[in-house]
């Protein structure tokens, strides 16, 4: 359990501060930004598989029809989630990225409901009831849906890319590896389009900016590699308490470095939200007191 503590307060701490970062590339437009991080996100996948030895892995995968089907679908899922997440924090959309990573976790357990049948208990349900109150009064409440379906969006096709990366047996580095690889025909198409339009790429004019550019490979697969670490080593609903990190720092950034106007309608929608993750780790919490007893 302490050997995975660092490495998941590691990779929740570097998407906490993920804003920080994309601020300093917000002059590179969203679509162009996302081409290059598939770009330079596969070629250091490549040089972490070669160093924990995992081709075996990759290369078992590869030779699975069902698991290259569900690896297209995922990649398509993870790159509008990509897209989704810049493009609001380059616009200055910070609130409604935390809304949909707390919402996250209860939509998890919805979709595990709706689609693996799973069974939810009395709190669970409390707790997704919470939620959906909470995302009405932000629809409701909000001068545009423009939060909203960031916060949806983005909700939900995590949540989605997490049930179909659940029916697949290969690992989060592996997995990456040929998404990255799938998208990849895109994103180069994303890159030389940029670079043959009148403002032309935003790569390789300025040294600094090329620097941060390259830099989008290890943003991605650092954290990941050191959440699937953490993943092997605690505790998985432990896992998800800490899950909640993240989405607090990015709201924090919001409200004291970006100073964003905090609405009653998102200050309310955000109580609720903390009040519906408050029961649902009620809920796991109670799970493991009495799987201890």
């Amino acid at each position: 359990m302490a050997s995975g503590l660092a490495p998941a307060l590691g990779a929740y701490l570097i998407w906490g501060f993920l804003p920080l970062y994309l601020v300093l590339v917000k002059s590179v437009p969203a679509f162009e930004f996302v081409g290059w991080r598939i770009i330079w996100t596969l070629p250091l996948c490549l040089l972490i598989i070669a160093w924990r030895r995992q081709f075996p892995e990759l290369l078992d995968a590869l030779k699975s029809p069902k698991s290259l089907l569900a690896l297209l679908a995922s990649s398509v899922l993870i790159g509008i989630n990509w897209f989704v997440y810049i493009w609001a924090i380059m616009n200055g959309e910070v609130y409604a990225t935390s809304i949909g990573y707390y919402l996250n976790p209860l939509l998890n357990v919805l979709l595990g409901t709706l689609v693996l049948g799973e069974r939810l208990s009395r709190r669970q349900w409390l707790a997704v009831a919470i939620a959906a109150l909470a995302v009405a009064l932000l629809a409701t409440g909000a001068e545009t849906l423009t939060s909203l379906w960031i916060s949806l969006s983005l909700g939900f096709s995590f949540g989605v890319y997490g049930l179909v990366r659940k029916q697949v047996a290969v690992g989060s580095l592996p997995g990456l590896t040929i998404e990255s690889a799938i998208l990849l025909p895109i994103a180069a198409g994303i890159a030389g389009w940029y670079a043959l339009s009148p403002q032309g790429s935003a790569f390789g004019q300025d040294l600094w900016m090329s620097a941060l550019i390259i830099f989008s490979g290890v943003v991605t697969a650092v954290p990941l590699l050191l959440f699937a670490l953490a993943a092997r080593r605690m505790d998985y609903s432990t896992l998800g308490f800490i899950q909640y990190l993240s989405p607090t720092i990015v709201f924090f950034l919001g409200l004291f470095v970006f100073h964003q106007p905090l609405a009653p309608a998102k200050l309310a929608s955000f109580v609720l939200i903390w009040v519906a993750v408050g029961v649902f780790v009620w809920d796991l919490l109670a799970k493991r007191r009495a799987a201890s007893a």
